[in-house]
């Protein structure tokens, strides 16, 4: 006799009965995963676990080498996933070829802008990482001189945009001493957007896009979480309304085991 399907909310509960979940069961919210316990989301997925957002989506949120991995068609044209030495080596000629001058260097699983770093050449890329002061893997892109930084919150039907600046940084980041401002965002932004999140599995999701004009622009960053520091939402609104998206989800995958076992 089949069982009803288990619905697990919290890593407490997730943990002591990791091995006990099996197909049809629920893991709902996001896995607070410590670096190296990646495996378990292939490990869930593998035996039919659901996961509310998507495993794509939370290991995405943590890895900007994942990110440009999977979206690098709406990065700067030349974003690139470095693994080693050699690849390095590689894209240094590609760069020089292409007359790329400055470069910005992403280190995986940082954020807030502590691991945007910029090199005025990717010799200097190089020689870092000659001399083992880099850590692989990273990402790089060619520095763009003149654009603007919008952050996008998207929350459902819920949309809200503000633009990040800082005169003093090229890092525009609130953390990093960066000041906002209400903005609109143009149709076929949102569109960008909506596509990106679609790639990715994100329900809902901070976006952070880098306009060139009004009808350039670029994917920089995307997460499921971000701080709400110039946001219009409040905190709790925010929390509302993600577990409101998580409650749905979990009543469609319900709805749709109930369908299979049924027959119809």
């Amino acid at each position: 006799m089949s069982r009803s399907p288990r619905l697990i909310c919290d890593r407490k509960t997730l943990i002591a009965e990791f091995e006990n979940l099996c197909r049809g069961d629920i893991v709902s919210g996001r896995m607070q995963l410590r670096s190296g316990e990646e495996h378990l989301l292939l490990d869930l997925v593998s035996r039919g676990v659901h996961l509310v957002p998507s495993a794509k989506a939370q290991l995405a949120s943590k890895s900007k080498v994942f990110q440009a991995a999977i979206f690098g068609k709406w990065m700067v044209p030349e974003t690139m996933v470095i693994y080693n030495r050699h690849q390095l080596l590689e894209i240094t000629n590609v760069y020089h070829r292409r007359k790329i001058t400055k470069v910005v260097l992403k280190q995986d699983r940082k954020n807030a802008g502590m691991g945007i770093l910029l090199y005025h050449s990717i010799e200097d890329i190089y020689n870092q990482a000659a001399h083992n002061l880099l850590s692989y893997p990273f990402v790089i892109q060619p520095f763009i001189e003149e654009s603007r930084d919008i952050r996008v919150v998207i929350l459902g039907d819920y949309l809200e945009a503000y633009t990040r600046s800082n005169p003093d940084n090229f890092r525009n980041n609130l953390h990093c001493g960066g000041s906002y401002t209400n903005s609109r965002l143009s149709p076929p932004a949102l569109s960008f957007c909506r596509e990106v999140m679609k790639r990715g599995d994100f329900p809902y999701g901070h976006l952070d896009l880098m306009l060139i004009s009004e009808k350039t622009f670029y994917l920089t960053e995307i997460n499921l979480r971000g701080g709400l520091h110039g946001a219009r939402i409040s905190t709790k609104e925010y929390k509302d309304k993600i577990a409101e998206i998580e409650r749905q989800l979990v009543d469609d995958i319900l709805d749709e085991e109930r369908k299979t076992k049924s027959g119809k």
